[in-house]
């Protein structure tokens, strides 16, 4: 069976918080032969760890990283490695996925108002600026 991860699935069987969901989580996770997770269930699972159960970046990034070891799971590594980077070096998960992505999609740039996140991009070697400062 090849199934797409949904957030709620991999929150289940990293929290194990719920035991009827957690075990059913963790057998469709065991018995998949493709566990497709797309970056933005990332981008939520890292936003709802941090938010909702008060996890530290190291603790989130751990977790990202355990899922992605899985043998069977496929998803976006660069984009999952830049966001990870981000998030340990202070910032969200999803900037630097998202700026990786597009980078990849053939951007030069990623435009943001957030200049924590410019900084941090920066820093992880992926080009950020304030759109202000692109269009002069």
């Amino acid at each position: 069976m090849r199934v797409t991860a949904d957030t709620n699935v991999l929150l289940r069987a990293i929290l194990q918080d719920d035991d009827q969901q957690t075990g059913a989580a963790e057998a469709l996770l065991a018995s998949a032969t493709t566990i497709a997770i797309p970056v933005p269930v990332l981008c939520e699972f890292s936003w709802v760890l941090r938010r909702s159960f008060d996890q530290s970046p190291t603790e989130i990034a751990a977790a990202i990283q355990a899922i992605c070891a899985i043998e069977t799971v496929v998803t976006d590594g660069p984009a999952v490695e830049a966001g990870v980077a981000v998030l340990l070096a202070g910032g969200d998960f999803a900037d630097g996925a998202i700026a990786q992505q597009g980078e990849r999609l053939g951007a030069t740039v990623f435009a943001t108002f957030d200049r924590k996140a410019a900084a941090l991009l920066g820093q992880a070697g992926l080009a950020a600026a304030d759109p202000a400062e692109l269009t002069g």
